[in-house]
């Protein structure tokens, strides 16, 4: 059991997301720190992208705002070294392949290990290419996380059996952003899942509202909410009640 595993031990876990530098350094700090303290067991930092194909317009609004800020791959190394100062909250990025690939695989795992990153989403890597990249998250210890959404149909449990930290469970077709309704498989994925493995499954993918958390974290491990604290970021909103919140519900 590696150190996100362990996080979903004796309760279920809330994961917001953040863009990193939105709108700027000392704010991402900030908001980081809020929720690490306010309910929040994993942090997912997003790294801004031009062309990111699993994110909807709130959280691409947030990338342009992080690239008017000057974001770079160093910004963001240097946003979580500043965290760490402050926080040891499991941390986990979201990026795309491409940035990985430009910084380069070995260099980029071997910086999140000295920063203490716990893991990868790379929505845009399918488990049949990763292996020139998880040879190096195995050797520096960061889970390399897998999605499987209820259309993965056959390769669920092929995908499964190669999850390491926790599932990302999408919980809908499309594109991140906030949404009324899930797709009615999310059940029974889930449940094809635990038959193959043990790891933790966390739900993302549009949940906003505190009973929305409520009701999904009954039949997985954790929550992940995005583009909700993504926009309540922007529009100068109270995490810290929200956060506990989600906290408290789940």
């Amino acid at each position: 059991m590696n150190k996100l595993e362990k996080v979903f031990e004796n309760k279920k876990a809330f994961i917001p997301f953040v863009v990193a530098d939105d709108p700027d350094f000392d704010t991402t700090v900030k908001n980081v720190l809020t929720l690490a303290n306010n309910g929040a067991d994993i942090i997912e930092l997003g790294i801004p992208f031009s062309d990111p194909v699993a994110d909807g317009p709130i959280i691409q609004a947030a990338d342009l705002r992080a690239f008017d800020a000057g974001v770079n791959t160093k910004v963001v190394f240097d946003i979580v070294k500043k965290i760490r100062e402050f926080t040891k909250i499991p941390i986990i990025f979201l990026t795309y392949t491409n940035i990985v690939y430009k910084y380069g695989y070995e260099k980029f795992c071997q910086k999140c290990h000295n920063l203490d990153i716990d893991g990868l989403v790379i929505p845009d890597l399918p488990l049949e290419e990763q292996e020139d990249l998880s040879k190096y998250t195995t050797q520096y210890n960061i889970s390399l996380i897998q999605l499987i959404a209820p259309t993965s149909g056959a390769r669920i449990a092929k995908i499964a059996t190669h999850a390491e930290g926790f599932i990302y469970m999408v919980s809908s077709m499309g594109v991140t952003g906030k949404r009324e309704d899930f797709s009615n498989e999310l059940g029974s994925t889930i449940e094809e899942i635990r038959k193959v493995t043990d790891v933790p499954i966390a739900i993302g993918f549009g949940i906003h509202s505190v009973q929305q958390a409520k009701e999904l974290s009954e039949i997985a491990d954790g929550i992940i909410i995005g583009s909700a604290v993504v926009e309540m970021i922007n529009k100068g909103k109270d995490l810290v009640n929200y956060s506990q919140e989600i906290r408290q519900a789940i």
